[in-house]
């Protein structure tokens, strides 16, 4: 390739970050199962220990399987650095761990994923960080929402299960004006249908256990860092801004410059928190990055195919997916996702939670599991499983009322998908 030519998504997505094992000449990405790596010698240990050089010290921080995997995901989404760390909930807890402080605020989302509304209203009670509510329906809840204690906000891209698609650029000017930064989980778009940093984000994060690693066989997430945020403008992000005892009073913000946020992550949250990803996850995540536009674009087609037959079908009530004309979220999904609107739908079955139930325990080629993203066709009844811990209206708010079935289209012929669901509407 020219030296003047950008490579494309596709490209990216099997190349980035990958070079041949320089020992064996391995052309995949080996797995570097171990603990620890040797130093060179004192120095070159003293050196890697207080942030002087970049390089291997223990598997917790870092790995070169990881380590591919992360330059991959920053590439394709456009970010300046990544870090990989164990799930999806972790990538959600290093990132917050860095920007708050006992008795903050952060703003999230209502519609969102039902595990991280439990873990936003509960487990983070515990740090001291305390959550308030906004609806993407409405950004001027996120305006009203903001106060001198708010240290960021919290959205998804294309929000579970609902698959309704957020005003990214809108909500990044409620963020850039209360000087906080705006979060995105891209976890349900991946970069290749949304790049939310084009459209203002400053951190994006994802559980690759979905669409990026794809095959539902590792579990892992991923924090990206978009290195437009001014971390040291003012001293509300002590983390990055002031001096950092166990680093010799180092001030990351100033040392890293447009990737210092990656780094907090790195060397102050993964390192003493420990939710680390292993080798072999990465491996299998690098592994199924290789094809994603192929799979996000089968995703997308075979989703909308599945929409258009459930719109019309006697037994079902509505449907949500951006990919239909008709949807309230239409113009959003052109706007932000021109090439799809993503795999994950949900609808309404006549006959409420019964109904709902019985449509689940019929289906034959498609699974009865509590994920999305896999290269299989999902399906899940919400209000009785991912958002049971939720209140009645907290899960009507997130787009998990009683009659609604959640789907994650997988990649087979969407004949066959759709004669699954009219077998199992049809003893529903």
């Amino acid at each position: 390739m020219s030296e003047d030519r950008a490579p494309g998504f596709a490209t990216l997505a099997v190349h980035a970050g990958a070079k041949p094992d320089p020992t064996t000449g391995a052309r995949a990405t080996p797995i570097y199962q171990t603990t620890s790596y040797v130093f060179n010698d004192v120095d070159h240990a003293a050196s890697l220990f207080g942030l002087q050089a970049f390089g291997n010290i223990y598997t917790r921080i870092m790995s070169p399987t990881s380590g591919v995997l992360e330059e991959r995901i920053a590439a394709l989404e456009g970010g300046t650095a990544g870090l990989a760390v164990a799930s999806g909930h972790a990538a959600q807890l290093v990132v917050l761990h860095a920007l708050m402080m006992p008795g903050d605020e952060f703003i999230a989302s209502r519609q969102l994923y039902g595990g991280s509304i439990n873990q936003f209203n509960h487990s983070f009670k515990s740090f001291g960080w305390n959550v308030k509510w906004a609806d993407i329906d409405d950004i001027s809840s996120f305006e009203k929402a903001v106060s001198p204690k708010t240290k960021a906000i919290f959205i998804e891209s294309i929000a579970n299960p609902g698959g309704v698609v957020t005003d990214i650029e809108a909500v990044a000017a409620v963020a850039k004006r209360a000087g906080v930064p705006l979060i995105v989980d891209n976890t349900l778009a991946t970069p290749y249908l949304c790049r939310p940093f084009e459209w203002g984000a400053d951190i994006v994060v994802h559980s690759l256990t979905k669409f990026i690693g794809g095959h539902g066989n590792s579990i892992g997430g991923m924090i990206v860092d978009g290195g437009k945020f001014n971390w040291t403008a003012s001293k509300r992000y002590p983390m990055l801004s002031e001096p950092r005892p166990e680093y010799n009073d180092m001030i990351l913000g100033e040392t890293f410059g447009n990737f210092a946020f990656a780094i907090a992550c790195r060397v102050l949250g993964l390192r003493d928190l420990g939710p680390a990803i292993s080798p072999f996850n990465s491996f299998l995540i690098i592994t199924g990055s290789e094809t994603l536009p192929l799979r996000m674009q089968r995703h997308s087609d075979n989703a909308k195919a599945v929409a258009e037959y459930l719109s019309k079908h006697p037994k079902v009530t509505w449907v949500s997916y951006a990919g239909l004309a008709g949807d309230r979220y239409y113009k959003l999904g052109q706007k932000y996702c021109p090439k799809g609107a993503g795999a994950v739908l949900t609808f309404g079955v006549e006959g409420g939670e019964a109904a709902g139930i019985s449509l689940v325990s019929n289906v034959k080629l498609f699974s009865h599991l509590a994920n999305i993203g896999d290269t299989r066709s999902l399906i899940i009844h919400p209000w009785s499983t991912t958002h049971s811990q939720l209140t009645a209206e907290q899960r009507k708010a997130a787009g998990a009322g009683d009659d609604v079935v959640r789907l994650s289209v997988g990649i087979e012929d969407v004949g066959d998908i759709i004669a699954d669901l009219d077998q199992a509407l049809a003893a529903a």
